[in-house]
């Protein structure tokens, strides 16, 4: 798997792209992350069935820095490099799957992306306007630096640790995908979010024309189960939040096996 890059604007985006040619789906990591946390579902047999797409957002794995950090590093700016790469790519149909801060871009571009069949999200409560985050996350100390621009070596591995299920450390790609990230993106995003330059989540999950996947790993440390479950989703896939065994907020990494499922019957079920 070689990965390539495609030019969105003034960005040079990295994408890691597997070997199926089956209904597409685009994803995108979450914070200080990048596009190979998708690693087992490019190379197993996820990707060897579906086209799947991963980037590396800008400022992250391999991708270029942005030239104007205020005005790419927040929900908007990403949400617009992912439409762009879709349309370079001529996956605007792909579904689009977001992991924790993916999952809110993922919410963010559906405006953009009108002929997309459907998204999954986990690790990324859609929030309000205010956000209401004290309802939407699970209190945890490591979630202070998750928006800072410098971090110790001791906040990287807290937070690590707090993606995982209790008790799981995060292995050395966990900190690779962190030396790589540019620390403005993490300090850009967190006063975005602080004066709300971002659709309001809540809505779009109440007026969404198209089916929505809510995920849920079943040992989650940061995303609260009960905001979930209440929030007013007429498209809800299934009906309900699906609660992954055994998994923490990286179910992707943590139970590969059980989250591939779901995502399998999501991308046959959205192609019908």
């Amino acid at each position: 798997m070689q990965p390539r890059k495609i030019q969105v604007g003034d960005l040079a985006i990295t994408v890691h792209e597997s070997q199926g040619t089956g209904p597409s789906a685009l994803f995108i990591h979450g914070n200080s992350a990048n596009g190979l946390t998708f690693k087992e579902q490019l190379e197993g047999p996820l990707g060897q069935k579906y086209k799947i797409v991963a980037l590396d957002l800008p400022g992250h794995g391999t991708s270029s820095r942005a030239t104007h950090p205020a005005e790419t590093y927040h929900m908007p700016g990403y949400a617009r490099v992912v439409a762009g790469l879709a349309q370079q790519l001529g996956m605007t149909d792909a579904v689009l799957v977001g992991w924790s801060l993916g999952g809110h871009i993922a919410l963010e571009a559906a405006k953009l992306l009108p002929q997309s069949r459907g998204i999954i999200i986990w690790g990324a409560p859609p929030v309000g306007i205010p956000p209401a985050m004290h309802m939407a996350f699970l209190p945890n100390p490591a979630m202070a630096g998750a928006f800072a621009a410098e971090l110790t070596p001791e906040q990287i591995t807290a937070f690590g640790e707090a993606c995982l299920r209790p008790g799981a450390k995060p292995d050395a790609d966990y900190f690779e995908a962190f030396a790589q990230t540019h620390g403005l993106a993490r300090a850009t995003m967190g006063g975005s979010i602080m004066t709300a330059n971002y659709e309001d989540e809540v809505k779009i999950v109440q007026n969404l024309d198209k089916p929505l996947a809510i995920l849920q790993g079943e040992r989650e440390q940061l995303v609260n189960l009960e905001y979930l479950k209440s929030l007013q989703a007429p498209t809800l896939w299934r009906g309900a939040v699906q609660v992954i065994p055994d998994a923490g907020h990286s179910p992707q990494v943590e139970t590969p096996a059980a989250f591939d499922a779901l995502v399998a019957a999501f991308l046959e079920d959205t192609s019908k």
